[in-house]
């Protein structure tokens, strides 16, 4: 294994934590981009999307890219405000990048870059996505295909580009599992909406496993999905989690409509899901850590 020079944006979110750690572990270098620089193990250097301004020696000596930046979908209320700022903080960011890297001397091949399963757009058919499906047409969809428009922008310069469409992260850091586990813990857990739409999930350390393999493997390109071997319905998802809990569920469903009253649009992300394959990547050479939700539920609830 050849050790890479690796400078991650979003570094301080859930994944870029995990895969700072993982990455040190293997031996690579690693910095990061932010808000503030840093020096140390892990020297930290400053930008500005917004101003779209960059300290450019960030890129000494640095030969992979990965990119992780963008404000956090589930984190607030979904404004009108707000969803121009979840999709500028993600093209606008990568613009920075693209252009830096195109007015800056530097030694960088690889660019490896998060997306997301929201691509494929709300499922209502009950199919199952692959990297060849079509993207959808609703908000998060129209999002995630801008997104990746300005990934793909940096093969012309020219770079291996390679984007991994993520799914939902199970971590016992944050994320989307604890507000799951939370109302089962207290008795009062039950599937949301109908309970049929499908949850594409994975472990953070696949996930970020996952990376690291696009990283290494340097014939791989283009888009992979990263979710895990399989997708699981809501309800047997809330289910799971109450087996490994030893909780019962009692109550019914939570209906849809409540659900937009409390999160307005946002509800769409719980209401609706979608079966992803992660097949392609399998078949580059990626074997998972967890292959089962109750392995990654066991690993990540004992912890608690």
């Amino acid at each position: 294994m050849t050790k890479k020079n690796i400078l991650i944006t979003g570094a301080s979110g859930l994944i870029g934590k995990r895969l700072t750690e993982f990455l040190l572990q293997k031996g690579h270098n690693v910095s990061h981009l932010g808000r503030s620089a840093k020096k140390g193990e892990i020297p930290s250097f400053v930008w500005n999307v917004e101003q779209m301004q960059m300290d450019v020696s960030a890129l000494k000596g640095i030969d992979t890219v990965i990119h992780l930046a963008g404000a956090g979908i589930a984190d607030k209320r979904w404004s009108e405000k707000r969803k121009q700022e979840i999709l500028e903080s993600r093209t606008q960011s990568t613009a920075l990048l693209e252009a830096t890297l195109k007015n800056t001397n530097n030694e960088v091949k690889h660019f490896i870059s998060a997306s997301a399963i929201g691509y494929y757009g709300f499922d209502l058919k009950g199919e199952l996505y692959d990297e060849q499906s079509a993207p959808g047409t609703d908000y998060l969809a129209s999002v995630t295909r801008q997104w990746e428009e300005s990934i793909d922008k940096l093969i012309e310069l020219p770079l291996r580009v390679a984007k991994l469409r993520i799914g939902i992260v199970l971590s016992d850091k944050g994320g989307a599992l604890e507000p799951m586990v939370v109302p089962v813990k207290l008795f009062v857990g039950s599937p949301l909406a109908s309970g049929k739409q499908m949850l594409s999930w994975i472990h953070i350390d696949d996930l970020c496993n996952m990376f690291i393999h696009l990283v290494e493997n340097e014939s791989l390109q283009g888009a992979y999905n990263g979710t895990g071997p399989y997708a699981v319905s809501n309800e047997d998802f809330t289910k799971a989690i109450a087996r490994q809990l030893k909780r019962p569920l009692f109550l019914p469903k939570v209906p849809a409509f409540f659900l937009k009253l409390v999160l307005g649009e946002m509800a769409n992300l719980i209401i609706y899901g979608s079966d992803v394959s992660s097949k392609k990547i399998q078949a580059s050479g990626y074997q998972f850590q967890f292959n089962t939700l109750e392995e990654s539920l066991q690993n990540l609830l004992d912890k608690k």
